[in-house]
């Protein structure tokens, strides 16, 4: 089966480099921290944040599955560039034979940032996602990425 997935495109007041350092460079701290409804912790199990770095999250009952282990691909500062493959937990071996996340913020005209997100999987044989599901992926990404825009909002000196 071929690849599979979706794009999303999240505007933000929020400068980029702020965003990018946030909500990724320090989201393994920031996310249990701002969403503590779903996300219990973030674990570096290898590595030292780069790439190669293999980071576990685990999640509260509000996700459909306990955690996900995820292994650190492209992680770009200067290009504000990041990208991970699942290796365990979520959907793999379930529902999906593989998936990743490459995001990408962009400076905006205005000051703010356009965070892009680019989601891929490869369902296993006779596996179809509903549209539903798809949407509850969409919604996750875009409240997380919402939090983290709230949080440095909230917080102007903290990534400053």
């Amino acid at each position: 089966m071929a690849l599979s997935g979706f794009t999303l495109e999240i505007s933000s007041p929020v400068a980029a480099r702020i965003l990018f350092n946030a909500g990724v460079v320090d989201g393994h701290n920031l996310g249990p921290k701002i969403m503590p409804q779903v996300i219990v912790s973030t674990e570096i199990l290898e590595g030292d944040g780069g790439v190669g770095t293999i980071k576990q999250n685990n999640f509260t009952d509000a996700m459909p599955f306990k955690y996900i282990k995820e292994r650190i691909d492209i992680l770009d500062k200067e290009k504000l560039e990041y990208k991970i493959t699942v290796i365990e937990g979520g959907q793999l071996g379930k529902k999906v034979e593989s998936a990743s996340n490459h995001f990408t913020v962009e400076p905006a005209s205005d000051g703010g940032c356009v965070c892009k997100v680019s989601f891929e999987y490869k369902a296993l044989p006779g596996i179809e996602f509903t549209d539903e599901e798809i949407q509850f992926a969409k919604n996750g990404m875009t409240g997380m990425f919402k939090a983290v825009e709230a949080y440095v909002l909230a917080n102007p000196d903290a990534y400053a």
